[in-house]
């Protein structure tokens, strides 16, 4: 009964998800293009604030080597995302603010539960302090994520991800 309703439950998902995507009405922060279904400008994805929290937030502690401590990130998890733009492919790049980029496995998304924080112990990221948009993963929930390759795909100021 319970993988009749889980499957049931993935349907719906991916109906209420297929095709046109709401246009954001704010300051436009990510762009998603490349081999994605779901679009709502010219082929793209665009998220504001608004439309990326109504994808539902999601909230962890970890250590980082860039804060003193364990820190707070709330985000969205890059696998809702991933599933929300119908993305087809095996790898993501991500693109930030200053042009730095980075390739992430699509598969890190959900073997990791990687989010695309926005909130830092509970306040928006500024551009000065690693935001708007920050790929995080929880590095103390396997010993295999305390180590350079994760911390190198873990990009900040994200304004751009191309799906390939």
């Amino acid at each position: 009964m319970r993988l009749i309703a889980m499957l049931l439950s993935l349907m719906v998902s991916s109906q209420v998800w297929a095709g046109e995507l709401p246009k954001p009405t704010g300051k436009v922060l990510l762009t998603l293009s490349g081999n994605i279904e779901n679009t709502n400008e010219d082929g793209k994805a665009v998220f504001d604030v608004a439309s990326l929290e109504k994808l539902g937030m999601v909230t962890f502690q970890t250590t980082s080597p860039w804060y003193n401590g364990r820190t707070t990130f709330t985000g969205i998890s890059l696998q809702k995302l991933m599933d929300y733009v119908g993305a087809k492919g095996s790898l993501v790049k991500v693109t930030a603010l200053n042009d730095y980029t980075t390739e992430i496995p699509l598969s890190d998304f959900k073997k990791y539960n990687v989010i695309l924080a926005m909130k830092v112990n509970g306040e928006y990221m500024r551009i000065r302090d690693k935001g708007p948009l920050f790929v995080v993963y929880p590095y103390d929930s396997m010993p295999e994520l305390n180590n350079q390759i994760f911390y190198s795909r873990s990009a900040w100021q994200v304004s751009k991800m191309s799906i390939e």
